[in-house]
């Protein structure tokens, strides 16, 4: 695979491969010229919210921020309802381990900004808001002079906003909360945005991988979107694989493609096991990756969820008891710090897994109880992603709890690589 590499990471450059649609042709740069060029000829944009909706539904377009939402039924929403709606591209991917919003928005920045005019011309929106990551300054950069350099041609305005530094800041309830002039951190809400979102405005928020997906329908048409992926889940995703190692890289595949060789093309593998969809993903045994594929049947089989497209291989000799601890110990200091379950239940839950990961504990039973304590009781879902992927990790390596349970710990007779604790 050809590519490039970029900036996109915190502090760590990312390895771009080619992709056949959203990372294609990366050699001509991510300027408006190029774009433009490449756009010729495209099909004309629904004039309305129901015909962008009816074409979103023929491809089944669903959000890659995650939630994997049908975005259709947000448009449908959001034109319907009461307000002059608002658009919103969320590219401020809090979690360290994605990179992929960060990259297409410094490589295809026109791509994603496409999609936020389709949407907002569509619905009537009046006002289009992007969000960039923080602690990326080269992103904020890069869209800044994307938006200067087609200001003058797009009928809806843009307006560029800065996500604080953390986990949380990208959680959609946070992301409004920013724009609305308030901390940006995620609060309980009872409406959903395409409902009541910015200002009590109707609202389409969803990620830029998502936007620029729409896009791509719209120039190229429903066959053409669907010439790649299967007949269930046609087109392309992005992953960001070991994002937070020494070579994070970024790849766009067609839905129904093995996990295995794209794991070898980013210089990794699963022999030691994976922790898919991030943070607050799910931990997968060695055995449950061989036959895995990027698809959501393939995942759900496998009793997990792709999520927003974050893959984390256990590095060879690290332990995934150990690992689960350093990651559940940075989730407990980035929560919103509002309500029990994150100011109390989290750090307490950390302390546990830390205990467990040390061989100082001779019982799980403390970690199940607070997990039990947290779920399903917080303002957001931070604690019960947290939950997530502690289960996961007792479920994915029971041997390795067991070995933790009586002190000792298979990373122990090899050198366990630097980070990796």
């Amino acid at each position: 695979m050809s590519g490039v590499r970029v900036a996109a990471g915190q502090g760590t450059d990312v390895w771009v491969h080619e992709g056949p649609r959203l990372l294609a042709d990366l050699e001509h740069g991510p300027g408006l010229a190029v774009h433009r060029r490449r756009s010729n000829g495209r099909q004309p944009w629904p004039t309305s919210g129901w015909e962008l909706a009816e074409l979103l539904e023929a491809v089944d377009l669903r959000g890659r921020g995650g939630a994997a939402f049908p975005l259709a039924r947000k448009v449908r929403t959001a034109a319907k309802a009461r307000g002059r709606p608002v658009v919103v591209v969320n590219a401020a991917e809090g979690e360290p381990a994605s990179s992929k919003d960060s990259t297409l928005m410094l490589l295809k920045p026109h791509l994603v900004l496409d999609g936020a005019q389709l949407v907002a011309q569509a619905i009537g929106a009046d006002t289009i808001h992007v969000v960039v990551p923080g602690e990326r300054p080269s992103v904020q950069a890069g869209v800044r002079t994307a938006m200067a350099d087609r200001a003058d041609a797009d009928p809806v305005p843009m307006s560029l906003h800065r996500a604080e530094c953390r986990f949380v800041a990208g959680e959609s309830s946070a992301v409004l909360e920013l724009l609305s002039g308030r901390p940006n951190l995620p609060v309980t809400t009872s409406r959903p945005s395409a409902v009541s979102g910015l200002g009590g405005r109707p609202t389409v928020l969803s990620n830029a991988e998502t936007y620029a997906q729409a896009a791509l329908l719209a120039r190229d048409g429903v066959d053409a979107y669907c010439s790649v992926g299967t007949p269930a889940e046609p087109g392309t995703r992005l992953l960001t694989i070991d994002g937070d190692g020494d070579r994070p890289t970024v790849l766009e595949v067609a839905h129904g493609t093995r996990l295995a060789p794209l794991l070898a093309a980013a210089d990794a593998d699963a022999d030691n096991g994976l922790l898919l969809g991030g943070y607050h993903g799910t931990w997968l045994p060695p055995a449950a990756v061989a036959d895995l594929t990027v698809s959501a049947m393939s995942m759900i089989e496998a009793g997990a969820a792709i999520g927003a497209g974050v893959m984390l291989p256990l590095r060879a000799g690290a332990c995934p008891i150990r690992r689960t601890a350093v990651v559940v110990g940075y989730l407990a200091g980035e929560s919103a710090n509002r309500c029990g379950p994150c100011k109390f239940g989290l750090p307490a839950l950390a302390h546990a897994v830390r205990d467990l990961a040390l061989g100082a504990v001779r019982s799980s039973e403390r970690i199940v109880q607070l997990m039990d304590a947290v779920e399903r009781r917080g303002a957001c879902h931070h604690p019960d992603g947290t939950t997530r992927s502690i289960r996961s990790m007792l479920r994915a390596f029971p041997l390795e709890v067991e070995m933790h349970l009586s002190g000792s710990c298979t990373a122990a007779a090899v050198a366990v690589p630097a980070g990796a604790w």
